[in-house]
Parts: C-alpha cells; sequence; structure tokens
C-alpha cells in the first residue's frame, strides 16, 4: 500500500474497475445507450443506503448505542423507510425489479424536496429484458464494495460516475450527444465565465448535470467557496435529469435544482411574477437545429424570448439563443454556448445575428477544432454573451480561431491545458493576435452583413498546412464558410462600386 493511500480506501483504478464491472453484467441484454437508466439508480441506492448505515454508526456512539435515538431524521441526510435499504433488496430473490422500485419509490416520497424523480423511470419490472437472476447478480456485483464516504470521498465517487457516464458515452455512438459534452471544453467555457461564491449558474439544456458541477469544481479548485452556488439545470429527457440529480448529490452538492421539461415550450425556472429567472452565469450545449420549434407560439411567446426575431423554419437553434440571452442577468449575467459553425452564418439567420450584434452583448466568437462535439468530427464553436460590459470592451467582439489548438487521441479529441491556456489568455487580454484573433466593432462586422464567419476576421494560421487529410465534414464546413466570405466581399464591392459602374 502506497504511504499516500488511507487504509481502506477505494483508489480511482478500483473504482473505475468496479463501475464498469456492472456494465459488462448487461451486455448483449439491453442496448448500450439504456445501462445509463438502471446502472446509476443502483449506484445511488447502495450510496445513500451505505452512507445511512455509516452516519447510523456514528450516532450510536453518540447516544450510547440507544438504536431509537440514532434512528432519527436529524441524524442523517436522506431518511430511508423501513424495508427500502439496500440489504432490503439484497434479501430479495423473487420478483427483484418489483422489490427495486418499490424502495426507490418509497425513498422519494420520504425525500420530496430533495429525491424527488432521482431515480427515473426504468422498466425494472420487465422480465423479459432483466430477469431475477441477471438483477440479483448486479445487486451483488455492487455490495462487495462499501461506498461510504470514508472509503470513496464525494470528489473520488463524482469523478468515478464522470468516468462511466464518458464510458457509456462511448458505447452509445452518436446518442451520446444528448447527454455528454466534452468536459475539456466545458472547463474551458467554465474558466471563461470565471463564476464567484453565491452566485447562480443554470444550464436549460444540462444532459447529466456536467457543466454544472464544473463550475462548482473550478470555484473548489481555486479554494473558494463552491457549495454557496446556485445550481439550476432542465433536461427534457426524464432518465438524462434523473442522472444529473444524481451526479450533482454525488459530487456534495446540495443546492442544486434539476426539472424535467422541454425549456421551449414550458421553462421551469420562473420568477415570482411568472418571468423567466435571470442567473448570473449561463453554460449550455444546446440540441442543434431542431426541427420541432412550434414558430408561432414563439413570434408571441409569453416570456418575451423573441427579442431578435422568430428563427427559421426547422432550425431552432436562435430559439435556445434568445432563450439564454433573456435568462442572463442585467447587471453582470454572462453566457458560454456551444453551438456548430451554421449559426454564425446561415442565411436565413441574417437578421437575427443583426440584432445579436447590436445588442452590444456578443463577446467573443470561439472557433475550435473538429471532434469537439461529443462522437462527431463537427467543428465546434463557443460564443460568449456578457452584459454589463466594460468600457474597453463595449461594442467590440473578439474573433478567436483555435481550430488547431486540438488534441486527437485515436478517436477522440480534446483540448489539453495548453490549449485551454491560451484560449483562456487571448479571450482575456481581448487583442490582435495574427493568426489567432481579432477585435472587431459592431460596424466591422456590419460591413460584412452580419456575418461571424470567423475566417471573415481572423486567417487561419497553421492549419493551412494540414492537406487534405480532413473528415468529410470539415471540408464541407470550411467549404461553406469560403463561400460565406467570397460572398460577403462580392457584397462590399458592390456597394462601394455599383455594378452599372463596373459595366
Amino acid at each position: 500500500m502506497s504511504q499516500n493511500k488511507k487504509p481502506n480506501r477505494i483508489t480511482d483504478s478500483e473504482l473505475q474497475s468496479f463501475l464498469w464491472g456492472s456494465a459488462v453484467l448487461l451486455r448483449g441484454l439491453i442496448d448500450a445507450g439504456d445501462y445509463k437508466g438502471y446502472i446509476f439508480p443502483l449506484i445511488f441506492l447502495k450510496r445513500i443506503s451505505d452512507v445511512w448505515d455509516e452516519e447510523h454508526e456514528v450516532a450510536l456512539v453518540k447516544y450510547s448505542d440507544d438504536q431509537a435515538l440514532a434512528n432519527l431524521p436529524e441524524n442523517h441526510r436522506f431518511v430511508i423507510p423501513k424495508g427500502s435499504h439496500w440489504n432490503d433488496i439484497r434479501k430479495t430473490t423473487i420478483n427483484v425489479g418489483a422489490k427495486i422500485v418499490s424502495c426507490m419509490r418509497a425513498i422519494e416520497s420520504k425525500n420530496p424536496e430533495a429525491l424527488k424523480g432521482v431515480f427515473g423511470d426504468a422498466d425494472w419490472t420487465n422480465k423479459s429484458l432483466l430477469s431475477d437472476e441477471v438483477l440479483s447478480n448486479l445487486v451483488e456485483h455492487f455490495s462487495t464494495q462499501s461506498m461510504t464516504i470514508a472509503r470513496l470521498p464525494e470528489d473520488e465517487l463524482g469523478n468515478g460516475y464522470e468516468f462511466l457516464i464518458k464510458k457509456f458515452a462511448d458505447d452509445s455512438g452518436h446518442t451520446a450527444q444528448e447527454f455528454y459534452t466534452n468536459r475539456t471544453l466545458v472547463h474551458l467555457m467554465t474558466k471563461m465565465l470565471n463564476p464567484q461564491p453565491g452566485e447562480s449558474v443554470y444550464d436549460p439544456t444540462c444532459g447529466t448535470g456536467g457543466m454544472l458541477i464544473s463550475a462548482a469544481v473550478e470555484l473548489k479548485n481555486q479554494g473558494k467557496e463552491y457549495r454557496s452556488l446556485k445550481l439550476y439545470g432542465q433536461e427534457m429527457n426524464y432518465t438524462t435529469g434523473s442522472i444529473a440529480k444524481m451526479n450533482l448529490f454525488l459530487h456534495g452538492i446540495e443546492d442544486g435544482k434539476i426539472e424535467h421539461g422541454d425549456t421551449l415550450a414550458q421553462p421551469k425556472f420562473l420568477d415570482m411574477y411568472g418571468s423567466l429567472q435571470s442567473f448570473n452565469v449561463v453554460l449550455a450545449n444546446p440540441p442543434y437545429s431542431i426541427k420541432t420549434l412550434d414558430r408561432n407560439l414563439f413570434a408571441s411567446d409569453p416570456f418575451g424570448r423573441n427579442i431578435w426575431g422568430v428563427p427559421p423554419q426547422g432550425r431552432a437553434d436562435y430559439a435556445f439563443f434568445q432563450h439564454i440571452a433573456k435568462s442572463m442577468d442585467i447587471k453582470n449575467g454572462r453566457a458560454a454556448i456551444l453551438f456548430p459553425h451554421g449559426v454564425l452564418f446561415r442565411k436565413e439567420e441574417n437578421s437575427l445575428r443583426a440584432k445579436l450584434v447590436n445588442s452590444g452583448m456578443l463577446e467573443a466568437v470561439i472557433g475550435l477544432g473538429a471532434g469537439l462535439f461529443y462522437n462527431s468530427p463537427m467543428e465546434a464553436v463557443v460564443i460568449i454573451l456578457r452584459n454589463g460590459r466594460s468600457a474597453v470592451k463595449s461594442g467590440k467582439t473578439i474573433f478567436i480561431n483555435a481550430v488547431d489548438l486540438v488534441t486527437r487521441d485515436r478517436a477522440f479529441s480534446y483540448l489539453n491545458a495548453d490549449h485551454q491556456n491560451i484560449i483562456h489568455s487571448v479571450y482575456t487580454n481581448f487583442v490582435d493576435e495574427p493568426g489567432l484573433s481579432k477585435v472587431q466593432t459592431a460596424k466591422d462586422i456590419e460591413r460584412n452583413d452580419f456575418s461571424l464567419s470567423i475566417p471573415l476576421y481572423v486567417e487561419k494560421g497553421s492549419s493551412k498546412d494540414k492537406g487534405t487529410d480532413l473528415p468529410i465534414s470539415e471540408i464541407y464546413e470550411n467549404w461553406i464558410q469560403n463561400i460565406d466570405v467570397r460572398e460577403t466581399n462580392l457584397k462590399s464591392i458592390f456597394k462601394q462600386f455599383p455594378l452599372k459602374d463596373l459595366i
């Protein structure tokens, strides 16, 4: 045993092997994309049962082995009603799924404020899907390790949980985009917004809660009080939203609230007057170009989110964009949003972009390398919005071309520490860097017909020498952007020299 390893503590490698071992038991029985709906609730149920036992032992010492006093709710973080403990499931051999559901619902009902809906809605009682034997094997697998706080502190369990989320995303292929965002990119976005103790942080399409947790982790790494952050998230997928709730708890974050529902159709976070609640920090990776937006409803949006106009048919990106802008605190609200490049130059969104630029909120447009959209070769763009901007930055936008600042490791892409530091430094300094960044005024952007296409403002650096060994999607994106650049330049020429003067 190493000197750094405390007695009986679970190491990171042991935890990862232990957690992934549960998924191995389900291989071939259910789709990889469905693992999360079964395994995460069991992890959480085992954790709160083990912590309840741990708290019980402490209370027994305090009350001189008086069981009745040790059982009092004030001695425990969560109430576990009689018959609903993990050990009660272990004793069950027939209709195991029904017993699991019974325990989960009983715990939710006894902890309505904190745990309502936390265990999700997986089909536990379908024996043709998961037999009693399979579920018993899964329960026994989790029973091989004690998951008390002494053995597995919140940070370490939270890291293990994030490991499992990524593993499930790897196995799930393209379906992973709905619930996993590249964590190195999330870390960069969080650093740029610089959340502070006591502030509110919101993710309107929160997935498994990774962006919200990143805000707390960033503060903790700076040695600041992270537990005072107020975290809010809304997620349309019920199972994924349940995982987000568990994720916050397993990271030791209690002042968080996750709501279920469609953010565009029915935003859940409202103030006392029925208006959208406002937040200091917004982090988001909205689903891109969804086609189900009710344009007529958005045109007369009761929450006033159509501040720039109504998005075109079949593209809801600017609906999320405006929802986020409307959800920012008017004094110091800031947002970092991950989008595909199309939002920068699509013609049908030109009038929306013009109002965005003239709003004065657009602080940064950051083009990133391919593959940072999870399990997709697309290039990503991060857009930073900010209210209450300094006089130096007022009315200006910095364009950053960081397409080459990405590391590819086999099928995965990520931003290493150096990449993040370079991008963060350029963004913070807010100055021109040849081949990397350019600060532009709203008038500069207007001269380009309000296109935000990054090559219009920043010439690519070393990426010019990358050759043709690029993903098809990146070649197509570059082609589209080049067309946009040429068209914008032609418009500029014709404005200065009318066609009749050129004939």
